[in-house]
């Protein structure tokens, strides 16, 4: 009997789940029979997992995986307990508090999301090679990079956020008990190599831009990966997190197209790449999350979206509104996430120096709709967020369902269906503005002046200039990049992770002082699963 396999979806289109039905399969032979065919069924399929529309599916626009590990167990954002919403058993004040356990719903989504598409990444590889013949060489070599790429940025996820993991490279490996768990630095160095080695087959295309390569992984977007590798090269080769003491930058040694040098030039190397590629700002901040944003000049790689071809939706912005607000629009809110009291600070809210980001990424004050109009809340009132009084546990507060900045940031779609979810507007993912950002940092990290790269960015909005210091740039990074998923890495990177929750708003449940919560615990049911696999310190 012949072989039998799931059908890849048409070029770029629906996200999926490994839940197989009987009926999206084709025999092996029909869907390697072409070059064409060959092609959707090793590379075009993967990029079905990048977005998603399931809990903890895809790297953002989804809830319960990846982007909320990184935005809710930071300061950046929280879901607040609301009464008799949002409770739900504890996991999002955990993660706020990080008191997180092996057992916690969005580390093992975030675990099997990432391994579910390495798993796909080894299965093309393997496709790719057993039918090279209906490829030439060159097409067979930029296949593979383009692949190995994709499973390389699961493996930075992976080394981001659990940082000692089995490195699988093989389809026809599985988790089981003869599995080997590689040290952090291991898997930095595995990741680093596999971008290198795919850069010189990948293509040169913008991936924003519609068309053959939109929303894939070419050069720019290795370049971009590995700038943030060597950005964050001292927690990465750090195979010890718990014992106060990392690397220094200044003395790792990298090659890199035939050239030494330490973390902090290859950070500035790659950003120039990304420079000479072309990418600037863009000339007004909003542009680059509006709909139909696929010209942006800034945006590097991004999910794509098109509610009439694509399943991939974006959750974030209408968990965040109140009921009432969403409904004025047209879609359905569920009254969660907003801004910390930290966020709110550091923008300055409320005071004569309020960066001029605040109100373009988040909702404040007396809401309206589309016309201006003021929304009514659900007692008929003028509905008005309050970014001053939230709290972890808002249960009994007279500002319940109303406490928080709220997200904004992307542009509505007044036509997006699916209560909202499905809107045009693409997710992104990276951006020149933070490769200004890295190259900043790197510079001044490295005893030089990375003033003109902070310069421009605060420039674009119109900010008053400052001077370049890492307290800034941190506070620079939130006030630019807040709601894209990197407040945690940041904190982690500039030492702040550990000890950013002191005072009132803070109840701490777990000793951190040892840095252990900078990386997540192994999944249990993981551990389980193969007795080869040790905990990570402190869980």
């Amino acid at each position: 009997m012949r072989k039998i396999i799931s059908i890849a979806l048409c070029l770029l289109t629906a996200s999926c789940s490994l839940d197989e039905d009987p009926r999206d399969h084709i025999d092996e032979e029909e869907a390697y029979e072409t070059d064409d065919a060959l092609f959707r069924n090793t590379v075009s399929s993967l990029y079905n997992y990048i977005g998603g529309s399931v809990d903890g599916q895809g790297l953002q626009g989804t809830c319960r995986g990846i982007y909320d590990l990184q935005t809710f167990g930071s300061d950046e954002a929280m879901i607040p307990t609301r009464g008799n919403d949002w409770y739900d058993g504890g996991i999002w004040q955990d993660l706020y508090r990080h008191s997180w356990s092996p057992g916690h719903n969005m580390v093992k989504n975030s675990w099997l999301y990432l391994y579910k598409v390495i798993t796909l990444c080894n299965r093309s590889i393997n496709q790719l090679e057993t039918h090279y013949s209906l490829l030439s060489e060159y097409e067979l070599d930029a296949c593979i990079a383009e692949v190995r790429s994709i499973r390389a940025i699961c493996y930075w996820y992976l080394l981001d956020l659990f940082a000692r993991v089995p490195i699988i490279t093989k389809s026809d490996v599985v988790m089981n008990n003869e599995m080997r768990q590689a040290e952090r630095s291991e898997l930095f160095a595995f990741v680093i190599h596999e971008l290198q080695d795919a850069l010189p087959f990948l293509s040169d295309a913008n991936s924003v831009h519609r068309g053959d390569y939109y929303g894939r992984v070419t050069k720019p977007v290795a370049c971009f990966v590995l700038a943030k590798l060597m950005l964050n090269a001292e927690v990465y080769a750090d195979d010890d997190w718990t014992d106060g003491k990392r690397p220094d930058g200044r003395d790792m040694v990298f090659n890199i197209d035939g050239m030494t040098m330490n973390a902090w030039e290859a950070v500035v190397y790659y950003c120039d790449q990304l420079k000479s590629d072309g990418f600037r700002l863009a000339d007004n901040y909003s542009d680059n999350f509006a709909v139909r944003n696929e010209n942006s000049p800034e945006n590097i790689w991004v999910i794509f979206m098109d509610r009439d071809l694509y399943y991939n939706e974006q959750q974030n912005m209408f968990r965040s509104w109140h009921y009432r607000h969403a409904a004025a629009y047209g879609f359905t809110g569920e009254n969660g996430s907003c801004a910390t009291l930290k966020a709110v600070e550091v923008f300055g809210y409320g005071t004569e120096v309020e960066d001029s980001r605040f109100d373009l990424n988040y909702w404040a004050g007396e809401v309206t709709d589309y016309d201006d109009i003021p929304v009514e809340d659900r007692l008929g009132n003028i509905l008005c967020y309050y970014p001053l009084e939230v709290e972890l546990d808002l249960s009994g507060s007279p500002y319940v369902e109303t406490a928080g900045a709220r997200m904004k940031k992307y542009e509505v779609d007044k036509n997006a269906t699916k209560e909202g979810k499905l809107m045009d507007n693409d997710i992104v993912l990276f951006r020149f503005a933070d490769v200004l950002l890295m190259r900043a940092e790197a510079k001044f990290r490295n005893g030089e002046n990375g003033q003109d790269d902070y310069n421009a960015v605060r420039n674009r909005v119109s900010m008053p200039l400052r001077e370049i210091s890492l307290k800034n740039l941190l506070d620079e990074r939130l006030l630019e990049l807040c709601w894209e998923g990197w407040r945690r890495q940041d904190l982690i990177r500039f030492g702040q992770y550990e000890s950013l929750f002191e005072g009132d708003e803070w109840d701490a449940k777990v000793d951190e002082s040892d840095g252990h919560t900078t990386v997540f615990p192994i999944p249990a049911d993981i551990l389980t699963l193969n007795p080869n696999l040790t905990q990570n310190k402190g869980y």
